[in-house]
């Protein structure tokens, strides 16, 4: 019968989506740093930890007042304790796990015992127990037995709470873990030197060195020798002493050398990273922005273009050529050393809520077609516009999954024809794809623009803005029609296609949207 219950309440448990939902906000407040609100939480907590060590200095030599005693002991310590207890608890989960090996069980036609997958999750809590963040949020309550006043001192590992909390601290430790192996090796040469110079200067010096009365003594003495400190308060008096003296500091210097060494190549590895970390999550704050796979002349154009027209959403290159890395950041571009081909790297992009444009224009078909296939493989909703030297490869690209597809070979060489042959058409165009006329071309997405969904063409009073209609790219019909029917009805999706002066085109747009 108790089995049975506690089979009910994690059947309960698993099934409870107000329980669900519960867990994984304290999970996204404590642990999530993607999480928008984890930065609030983090900002509280940190004010509460320096709050708690500015008492505690501060009472030394000053009586302070009992509201603010109780203050630190119990209310700072209570939320402290906690958040220690919510660590615990959303740190896994035992329901899931009866859960899953009960149903295993009964699959498998196998008696089904509850201390297995129970003892899995204790064990599993434990090891969290004893990991090193647990143990500094367990010191750090400590302080709340008031009687033992020898406990107040763990206040001070409140400060080591900080690394939950602070990012850029984070990222220190994280940087100085790349360099484990050799962090480790300059630890045990500086543990054998301080032992070997340590016993050595004993031996010889503790006759005639009053300052040296134990082992103890020698190894300080080692240790702030070999640190090049030299407090100056326990010195060699033989010449065999000081001639271990200079070999320690050489050696002193020859180790700082190399842990300075150790932390500038690790940080100037990691360096490169952390900004390109830094781009991205900017970029994932926006609700529309733009991914670019490859830096080449196009899109050097495009990106002056692109800015010269004020364009709202942001932008970043992925380059993995080091040497066009290195030119982008030169021409003062947003870029990062990766292969957009790779599905790891476009992973790191939030594609759930936010609209993303991809946009591929290298000189290489294969890689535009790789990459189209990553992004598509990602989320259908990536908008892909891609490049393509022929007609052939645009049908291997629409076919990989691309929106739209760009032949700047073909555009460029009916392009030089109507120059030769029509040249006021080619006058006309290029002013009008410039922006050099007083009359520009502008589109218009009926989903934004939700005022016009219903209305047919001739509804709209195009004059009275001062507005040419051009055409329209139908959703139903799925193509672009030139100077379509007025008796059209726009549905959400369809895109109308105006020419006008920019003051109208604004003008038309603000009494539009909703």
């Amino acid at each position: 019968m108790l089995i049975r219950a506690i089979l009910n309440f994690a059947f309960a448990l698993n099934s409870s989506i107000r329980y669900k939902l519960i867990k994984k906000f304290f999970y996204n407040i404590l642990c999530n740093t993607d999480y928008k609100y984890k930065k609030y939480f983090d900002l509280f907590m940190i004010v509460l930890i320096i709050i708690s060590i500015t008492i505690l200095v501060y009472e030394v030599k000053v009586a302070i007042p009992y509201w603010i005693d109780f203050f630190d002991i119990y209310i700072v310590t209570s939320i402290f304790l906690m958040e220690y207890i919510l660590r615990l608890w959303v740190y896994n989960d035992w329901h899931s796990k009866v859960v899953k090996d009960y149903e295993e069980s009964i699959f498998l036609d196998k008696s089904f015992d509850l201390w297995t997958p129970t003892r899995f999750i204790l064990m599993d809590k434990i090891s969290y127990l004893l990991s090193p963040s647990a143990l500094i949020d367990l010191l750090a309550i400590l302080p709340a037995y008031h009687p033992i006043r020898v406990l107040r001192i763990f206040i001070l590992f409140r400060v080591f709470k900080l690394l939950r909390y602070t990012k850029s601290i984070h990222q220190f430790i994280d940087v100085l873990s790349n360099k484990k192996f050799e962090l480790l090796t300059l630890l045990f040469i500086l543990f054998f030197l301080v032992a070997t110079s340590g016993i050595a200067i004993y031996v010889i010096e503790e006759e005639y060195n009053k300052s040296i009365n134990s082992l103890f003594d020698s190894f300080y003495w080692a240790l702030i020798t070999i640190s090049t400190v030299g407090y100056g308060d326990i010195s060699p008096v033989t010449k065999e002493g000081r001639v271990i003296s200079m070999l320690v500091i050489l050696s002193g210097i020859a180790m700082i050398s190399f842990l300075t060494s150790i932390i500038v190549s690790a940080f100037s590895e990691k360096l490169g990273e952390l900004k390109e970390n830094r781009m991205i999550d900017e970029i994932n704050k926006s609700k529309e922005f733009l991914i670019i796979g490859g830096y080449g002349q196009m899109i050097k154009i495009f990106l002056k273009t692109y800015k010269d027209d004020n364009i709202p959403f942001k932008y970043i290159i992925i380059e993995k050529d080091i040497s066009m890395v290195k030119r982008a950041i030169k021409d003062g571009y947003n870029v990062i050393h990766d292969d957009a081909s790779e599905y790891d790297v476009l992973k790191r992009f939030n594609v759930k809520y936010n609209k993303i444009k991809f946009l591929v224009l290298t000189r290489s078909d294969i890689n535009n077609i790789y990459m189209t296939l990553n992004a598509k493989s990602i989320s259908r909703s990536i908008q892909v516009i891609t490049r393509a030297n022929d007609e052939k490869m645009a049908k291997k690209c629409y076919l990989a999954g691309a929106n739209q597809v760009l032949m700047p070979n073909i555009i460029a060489n009916r392009m030089l024809v109507t120059a030769i042959t029509k040249p006021a058409m080619y006058r006309a165009i290029y002013a009008m794809l410039t922006n050099e006329h007083i009359a520009h071309l502008d589109e218009v997405n009926i989903l934004t623009y939700r005022n016009l969904i219903g209305k047919k063409l001739k509804d709209i009073n195009f004059k009275e803005y001062k507005l040419l209609l051009i055409g329209m790219e139908s959703i139903i019909e799925k193509e672009f029609i030139f100077n379509p029917s007025l008796d059209i009805e726009l549905v959400s999706g369809d895109i109308i296609l105006i020419m006008g002066q920019r003051v109208s085109i604004k003008y038309f747009k603000n009494n539009n949207i909703k």
